[in-house]
This record gives C-alpha cells, structure tokens and sequence, in this order.
C-alpha cells in the first residue's frame, strides 16, 4: 500500500488515503490489453508454404493473409478473404509465425494496407529478424512501409477491371529492393504493360518487373514468345505454388 494526497482536505491538513497495488496492477493489465487490442490485425490465414512467386519464387515462406481489399480483380485468387478472419494482435500474429522455421514471411491479402495496423506489423516483422515481403495493389500508398520490406506492387492491367486504381505516384518511392508486377490476361493487357514500363522506365526503379500470366486466361508460353520477340527487361513469373498443388487456399 502507498499514500495519495487524494483525502479529505481541511485548513492545513492533508489526509492521505490508500491506493491498493492490486487495482493498479489490474488497471496496468487492462491498459496493456486494451493498447494490444488497438494494435490488432484481422487476419484470414497463417500458413508455411514455398514463396510462388516474385524474387523469392521457392523459397519457404511464412504467409499472412490480411482480410479485405477495396478492389475487385476480374482475375482474383483469393476471395474467400474479403470478409470474416480471425482478430490477432501483433504478439499473436508473431507467435504463430514463430512457431514454423521460415525466416522469411511474406504479409499478403486482399490488400493488406487497407488495414491501418499494417505498418507496425511490417516493422515488429522486421525487427523480429525475419527477411518480409509486402503484397500490395497499386491502390495504396505506401510511402510509410517500412523501408526494410521488400514491397512487391501489383500495377492493374485493363482487364482487371481496376485500372483506374493505380496510385501511379507511387513509383517514385519505390527503390531497388522493391518489385512490381502485371498479371497478363491478353495482348491489351501486355502492350499497356510495355508501354507503362517504358514511359516509367519501371527497370530503373525497381529491382525486378514481372510479367505474369493470368492462370487459366493466357498460356505462358504465349507470354513467353512477347517478351522474347520484343527483348523486354522483365521476368516471366509463373505461380509455382500452383503448378505444384493447384489453385487452392493455404499453399
């Protein structure tokens, strides 16, 4: 027990009443919980796979699935996480990442910046010790990621259906540890992508630009055969998890 000055207070005395350490402990938990409540994330899934795509396309990787996204992709995989998921804190979310041997961990969605506790979870990633990669559309800024993520942006080709949400300013932030990406569903969509990687010398910025074939829309052999025919400076990216295992949920 400690004194306060909060008693009865008469002409020149002061009673000193009581402060129990047990309340002040339990207010100290509350307030703990309820500033990792705020920190928290709704997450769809958790799961270890190999890296299917992007620079780091085999290696194996821890995967964090946030839920939502604002755009709707004519060509998206991963619907089932628009909605529901399961509300983690960051302490939660590392725990479960901790318990498989991947060091590194790619945060994906949806769209995970439509979530605003994103960034802290990117860094306390980082600050973990684990190499981290960020999913992101083309629809969110992301100036204020962490400047160790590896920031993987997905540029909306025509036949997305969501062009028009690319948030082309973004380029100029991006730097040599960074990657951007055009899903390819026809010959519309590769000319705008050639064109876009020409009028923003995208090879210059980043460190790797991927084409990557829309699956089951375009035969990447196709794609292949364009971008030998004009020489570009880009990768060919097929989604090994799904030349392995399908199009299907967890892998």
């Amino acid at each position: 027990m400690i004194p306060r000055p909060d008693g009865i207070r008469r002409p020149g005395f002061v009673v000193y009443g009581w402060v129990n350490m047990t309340d002040l402990s339990n207010e100290s938990l509350h307030f703990r919980a309820e500033s990792e409540r705020a920190e928290s994330l709704r997450i769809s899934e958790i799961f270890y796979s190999l890296q299917g795509e992007a620079r780091e396309s085999g290696l194996p990787t821890v995967f964090v699935r946030l839920t939502g996204c604002p755009l709707r992709c004519s060509y998206c995989d991963s619907e089932y996480a628009f909605y529901g998921g399961e509300r983690m804190t960051l302490a939660e979310i590392l725990q479960r990442v901790q318990g498989h041997p991947a060091r590194h961990v790619c945060v994906t969605g949806g769209e995970p910046l439509a979530q605003p506790n994103c960034l802290p979870l990117l860094k306390a990633l980082c600050d973990a010790g684990y190499e981290v990669s960020l999913e992101t559309s083309g629809a969110m800024p992301v100036e204020q990621v962490d400047p160790r993520v590896s920031r993987v942006v997905d540029l909306k080709t025509p036949a997305s259906g969501e062009q028009h949400r690319n948030r082309m300013e973004n380029l100029a932030v991006l730097t040599g540890r960074d990657q951007i990406k055009f899903v390819i569903c026809d010959r519309t969509d590769y000319d705008w992508a050639k064109f876009t990687l020409d009028q923003y010398r995208l090879p210059e910025r980043v460190g790797e630009v991927l084409f990557s074939p829309s699956y089951g829309q375009l035969q990447p052999r196709q794609l292949a055969e364009w971008i030998l025919d004009d020489g570009l400076p880009v990768r060919l990216q097929l989604q090994l998890h799904k030349l392995l295992w399908g199009d299907i949920p967890g892998v």
